[in-house]
């Protein structure tokens, strides 16, 4: 018998669904087994069973001769992919009997394999129609083997099932061409199915052919046990040290996640061929080992067996240095390619396109996709990503018109949707994300779940929630990731309450959460500041074993957080096992964003100390900490940290630090930062132009919101409620009411409560308080306790008592619990010297257990910060303090300081009165920065209550008497005191 086994179908030599030609070249330690059968079969071996030997005859030189030219022809047609021409030559020399069954036969053979590589079904048909015809090959195996091939290669699997079911007898050969036709085409349960009737129905024993089938169909099935299963069969027979069985263990061991068992099987291989390295080092980047993979590749290049790389190499080690977003690898492994000669394969170049677009390299992947003039629909997906990765709305959408226009065979397919689909972010790209649908619905795109829960998150970030539902309804068979898409479209936007609701919804209908449907509900828990369902959530989470996955634990640390429960969260980061540095910067933002400025330094340190480098988010989460305690000093040190790490290339942090020195006093350091910058985006001018407005320089805050606006950028909410501030600080009235008209008339915002409160607190500080009252009355919704606490006060400074009462029981039915509301109430009375009623309003704040916030003062000296409290004997250096304001109260009442007992909102005598003003904390912290601090510098100080009168006209005396700059800072904007003047103007 002649007939041999073909060689393998390529559907076992492809790679992560590329097909390569793979280097045969094994190095071999001890195999005794032979590889012979993998190769293509020679010609002289196609000769059917029924074929009989011809005797020489005297023209048989002649005839072997044309015979051997006819059958170099049709290679050669076939090799050129003339197949149609090449069937109409072998059907012209077959009726001229120019060729012997034999040539015949190997012609057929080269033929059928060039329709299947080439996918030309129809030739393929007619070969199969000549070979059924003939009773000499119509049940040749060889033959048989190849045309079920060809239908597998071809793409009909049931083609080949067809021919399969009508041989009368079956071989081995047949059999692995089935199960490999079914592997091939990702049929593997029916591949499953074959193998288990070739063991349990036959005589054939599965070989070195059989078993990489099926081991790949168990891993396209992620079927371990079943792997497992034919790796025991494997050794059993003693095949498990066939290089080929070796390398789809591998492959499968890698594609089921165990890493471990496909290393085993690669240290165990008595021989390795490329195939194995190329399998292994996939295994490594398909898990995240991706330190590993490229030790793997290494030793494959420099190690005893040193390797060439292959296409499959290359575009194997690409992803990792893509997703590690290790340029320098990536741009090592693209000269490697360039010196192999493989730059210029397709799969290669898209690689490389798709490596430097996601390393941000985008001018470079430009350039390789435009010198690339064999583009197919995956090398402009690659440019298409990486435009939309980069949030280039533009380039995408441009890239995605010309694909379809300078190609028409080129069209969009279901991945460039899910490619493009990132990119629309805002409001703007509803139009063209509908028109991305509508395309999507016309072809069909729309039963593909990846697009339609693609499409329901798109529309959820254009704010068009109404039609992420209608997405979400048309999906027949949702699973848990289409509720996870609409859930956290929700939980993302302006209503997590639904998100709750779809919550509850998702888990009636019989599915359970996964850990992103958990994280998108604890994000809805987060907004709504909703700790009991949060709390309920979390022990879901602990009972199912999922608390220590990343990304719920940090999303529990932010439910803590935004609840007010920074302790709570930090016991829940002190459990953690593992701290990526996402919790750490969780942590650190919690304890700035609940007023634990201390504890998010200490952290801050903490997380250095363990050696771990910190991101922008967490320098600007220190910036922010900085800020609250007017820690000047840390504030630079953490500036020249992050200069030297060059994080104040990050615009927001650059925003930070100009935040951190505006706070902290030194709005020139903040100007200077400011004007350093290389681009200025709207957060930088926005938090610039804040800054002016609270040291009270309303003028310079104006001129930089028109030169913003001169630039081309856009103000937004944030941008007028700084510049609404600033004017209400310096006073400029009627440039405030103007900036206040354009939100809605010239710039199309719709004005939102923080900007009424401005304006409301600016025409109050004016004394326009009826027209401060008519604003409040025709604003579209219900005033807020911010408007009516900015009008109390109000009324507090220009004595209006009657409109205050009326005011005040509004801000008390809005904030019952609140004691500076009561305090604002008392001192409104107490100014118009209504002492029956203070005495009641602080009975009534006793009763309901609550207690004025003590005024407090601080100071940074030498890098350490001190406190100063009314009544606090335990001050440092005491008696120094009292001596010096002695001293200093003497010299600024010789120049014509005078305590101003008004300030004193007690019923007392006068001389008590002036005994409290002598223990105003302020007063405490500027006599002992006077003598800590090195003469001719400022004494900056920081209060946690308005400043009073009398403490504000004495510090315009003493900084004349001392002759420095002091700087105070209270809970709504800087003083600078300067020669026996402040920067107020006395308006504050």
């Amino acid at each position: 018998m002649a007939a041999v086994v073909p060689g393998p179908p390529l559907s076992w030599r492809i790679h992560h669904n590329r097909t390569t030609v793979f280097c045969r070249t094994t190095h071999k330690s001890k195999s005794k087994y032979s590889t012979h059968s993998i190769f293509t079969p020679r010609a002289s071996l196609f000769i059917s069973a029924q074929t009989r030997q011809t005797k020489s005859l005297p023209f048989a030189d002649s005839s072997k001769n044309r015979q051997s030219s006819a059958l170099q022809e049709i290679k050669k047609l076939c090799e050129s992919g003339n197949l149609e021409e090449a069937l109409g030559f072998l059907k012209r020399e077959s009726d001229d009997v120019a060729l012997d069954p034999a040539q015949r036969s190997e012609a057929m053979g080269v033929l059928l394999q060039a329709c299947g590589q080439r996918k030309h079904i129809e030739v393929g048909r007619r070969v199969h129609e000549m070979v059924s015809a003939s009773t000499q090959l119509c049940n040749d195996f060889v033959l048989n083997t190849r045309i079920i091939t060809m239908y597998s290669m071809c793409g009909s699997p049931s083609d080949s099932r067809l021919v399969f079911d009508q041989l009368q007898r079956k071989n081995l050969f047949q059999w692995n061409a089935i199960v490999s036709a079914y592997t091939r085409n990702e049929l593997f349960e029916d591949a499953i199915s074959m193998f288990y009737e070739l063991i349990s129905e036959t005589e054939h024993k599965p070989d070195n052919f059989t078993l990489p089938c099926v081991i790949k169909a168990s891993a396209g099935l992620l079927d371990l046990g079943l792997g497992q299963i034919i790796h025991g069969i494997a050794m059993k027979m003693g095949l498990v040290s066939d290089v080929f069985v070796g390398n789809a263990l591998i492959a499968m061991y890698g594609k089921c996640g165990l890493v471990e068992e496909a290393v085993k099987v690669f240290e165990d291989m008595p021989e390795r061929n490329l195939v194995s390295w190329n399998s292994i080092i996939f295994g490594f980047s398909d898990n995240g080992f991706s330190q590993e993979s490229f030790h793997a590749f290494r030793e494959m290049l420099v190690g005893k067996e040193s390797f060439v790389p292959d296409v499959a190499t290359i575009v194997t080690v690409l992803p990792v240095c893509a997703g590690e977003e290790d340029i320098e690898k990536g741009m090592a492994v693209h000269g490697l390619a360039v010196k192999l000669g493989l730059s210029e394969e397709l799969m290669v170049n898209n690689s490389l396109v798709d490596m430097y677009s996601k390393c941000g390299f985008l001018s470079e992947a430009q350039l390789l996709f435009d010198r690339n003039d064999k583009k197919n629909i995956v090398s402009w997906n690659s440019m298409i990503g990486g435009y939309a990765r980069g949030e280039d709305v533009n380039r995408t959408f441009s890239l995605v018109q010309k694909m379809q226009t300078e190609d028409a065979k080129m069209k969009a397919d279901d991945f460039t949707i899910l490619n493009v689909l990132p990119v629309c972010l805002e409001k703007s790209e509803l139009w063209c994300l509908k028109e991305l649908h509508g395309y999507s619905l016309r072809h069909g795109f729309q039963y593909n779940e990846l697009v339609a829960n693609a499409f329901i998150a798109a529309y959820a970030r254009c704010g068009a929630l109404c039609s992420s539902e209608r997405v979400f309804h048309l999906i027949n068979t949702k699973t848990v990731s289409s509720w996870n898409a609409l859930l956290c479209g929700y939980a993302q936007n302006s209503d997590p309450r639904k998100a709750l609701d779809l919550f509850l919804q998702m888990t009636d209908s019989g599915l359970g959460p996964d850990w992103f449907t958990i994280g998108s509900f604890l994000l809805a828990c987060s907004r709504m500041k909703s700790l009991h369902y949060g709390e309920e959530i979390h022990g879901f989470a602990v009972r199912n074993g999922l608390e220590v996955d990343p990304f719920i634990g940090v999303s529990l640390l932010s439910l803590y957080v935004c609840c007010g429960k920074p302790f709570a969260a930090q016991v829940l980061f002190d459990g953690m096992e593992h701290r990526s540095l996402v919790s750490w910067n969780a942590m650190i933002a919690g304890y700035a964003q609940n007023g634990l400025p201390d504890e998010a330094i200490s952290l801050f340190r903490q997380m250095l100390s363990n050696g771990i480098q910190p991101y922008e988010i967490a320098i600007m989460s220190v910036c922010g900490a900085c800020s609250q305690l007017s820690a000047l000093r840390l504030g630079k040190e953490l500036h020249c940290f992050s200069l030297k790490a060059r994080f104040t290339e990050d615009i927001f942090v650059s925003s930070s630090i100009i935040d951190m020195y505006a706070k902290g006093g030194c709005i020139e350091h903040s100007r200077r930062v400011f004007d350093r910058l290389r681009e200025k985006d709207v957060a930088a001018w926005n938090v610039i132009i804040a800054g002016y407005g609270i040291h009270g320089r309303g003028k310079e805050a104006i001129e930089l919101f028109e030169n913003m606006q001169r630039l081309g950028l856009k103000p937004d909410d944030f941008t007028f409620i700084g510049i609404l501030m600033a004017c209400s600080h310096a006073g400029l009235v009627e440039d405030g009411l103007e900036y206040f008209n354009q939100i809605l008339n010239l710039h199309n915002i719709e004005p939102k409560l923080e900007h009424y409160t401005c304006v409301v607190d600016m025409l109050g500080r004016a004394g326009r308080i009826d027209d401060a009252l008519r604003l409040v009355e025709e604003l579209p919704g219900d005033p807020d306790a911010r408007i009516w606490s900015s009008l109390l006060s109000s009324c507090r400074i220009h004595g209006n008592l009657d409109l205050g009462k009326k005011v005040a029981n509004k801000l008390l039915e809005l904030e019952p619990e609140k004691p500076e509301n009561y305090v604002l109430l008392s001192n409104l009375f107490a100014g118009s010297g209504k002492w029956d009623d203070v005495r009641m309003v602080r009975r009534r704040m006793k009763d309901n257990g609550l207690q004025k916030d003590a005024g407090c003062s601080w100071i940074e000296v030498g890098g350490k910060v001190y406190n100063f409290l009314i009544g606090d004997e335990m001050l440092p250096e005491l008696e120094e303090v009292r001596e010096t304001w002695r001293s200093l109260e003497v010299e600024i009442s010789n120049i014509g300081y005078t305590p101003d007992t008004s300030s004193v909102l007690h019923d007392l005598e006068e001389e008590d009165k002036i005994g409290i003003l002598r223990g105003h904390s302020e007063k405490l912290a500027i006599s002992f920065g006077l003598l800590k601090t090195a003469k001719g510098s400022p004494v900056r100080v920081y209060k946690n209550l308005r400043i009073c009168g009398d403490c504000h006209n004495a510090a315009k005396f003493i900084s004349k008497v001392v002759d420095r700059d002091i700087v105070v800072r209270d809970n709504k904007r800087f003083h600078h005191f300067r020669d026996g003047a402040c920067s107020c103007g006395d308006y504050w």
